[in-house]
């Protein structure tokens, strides 16, 4: 037995890009939780004596603001750390509100088949007709920009990768003898569906959830910048993107910075997802 997990904690140590992926993920989550904490300014006070200070590694810097501050003189060490919470938040977010409404439709279409599966086909197939990226922006440009319209619009419309996958994996389950076995010994459909093909289809489900997270907060970030998602004063990273590019050819890191940290959370979540992918297939478990 105890070489069992020494071979198993082996493995996973050797499994780098989930190490790496959580461990830079851990971090980003870490200077989100705290951030109230060890930001040195308050992220919606306004300096405008110190304004688009550069970081310290330019000679003009200070370790007063040691990433700078932007236009209007805010801090953007604190500014960064704060809207950490605003991008994990949206990825966390849609990844429930989309994962529960797929998860449900994909499990009912792979278990009872037929009718079901053909009407759940049906709405997949016109969403997929309807590109993601130009919806949220009508929709947000009538209902109206913010946070929580943000959220609820790419957690609408971002299911249909949770549905495909979970037909095909339930419908994979489903043909198993332990599903008939419990079939003929009397149990309900939502006892089989909650105990018997859910915890089977987990695995998938959360290497989907990881990719839709990071989708999301590329899309959020797109409509920040456009300056149709999360409104100001809120620290967004696309929002910051957005307020520096009038800036860009003369303080060049009011939007290398933000797009340095949103690139680096993007990265780290795709490589967590794809550590978990290999960690979760039958012929990565060793």
């Amino acid at each position: 037995m105890a070489g069992v997990h020494k071979n198993r904690y082996a493995w996973i140590a050797g499994n780098q890009a989930l190490a790496w992926g959580l461990g830079i993920l851990l971090v980003i989550v870490l200077l989100a939780v705290f951030a109230p904490w060890i930001s040195p300014y308050d992220p919606y006070v306004q300096d405008l004596d110190h304004r688009n200070i550069p970081p310290v590694w330019y000679d003009a810097g200070s370790w007063s603001h040691p990433l700078g501050t932007d236009q209007l003189g805010r801090d953007y060490m604190s500014r960064l750390f704060f809207g950490a919470r605003i991008s994990l938040l949206i990825g966390i977010s849609v990844a429930l509100i989309s994962g529960l409404i797929g998860t449900l439709l994909g499990l009912l279409a792979g278990y009872f088949g037929g009718r079901t599966d053909m009407a759940v086909s049906f709405l997949v197939t016109t969403r997929l007709s309807m590109p993601v990226i130009l919806v949220a922006l009508a929709t947000v440009a009538i209902v109206g920009g913010s946070l929580l319209v943000v959220i609820l619009v790419l957690g609408l419309l971002k299911w249909d990768r949770f549905a495909v996958v979970m037909r095909s994996t339930t419908q994979q389950v489903c043909s198993q003898e332990y599903i008939a076995a419990a079939r003929a010994a009397g149990a309900s459909t939502p006892r089989i569906l909650l105990t018997e093909v859910l915890p089977n289809v987990m695995p998938q489900l959360i290497v989907i959830a990881t990719l839709e997270a990071a989708s999301a907060i590329l899309l959020e970030a797109a409509l920040s910048f456009l300056g149709l998602g999360v409104q100001p004063p809120l620290p967004s990273w696309g929002l910051m993107i957005s307020e520096a590019k009038a800036y860009m050819f003369f303080s060049f890191w009011l939007i290398a910075i933000p797009g340095s940290a949103l690139a680096l959370l993007i990265f780290a979540i795709n490589l967590a997802g794809d550590g978990l992918h290999q960690a979760l297939a039958p012929n990565g478990r060793g």
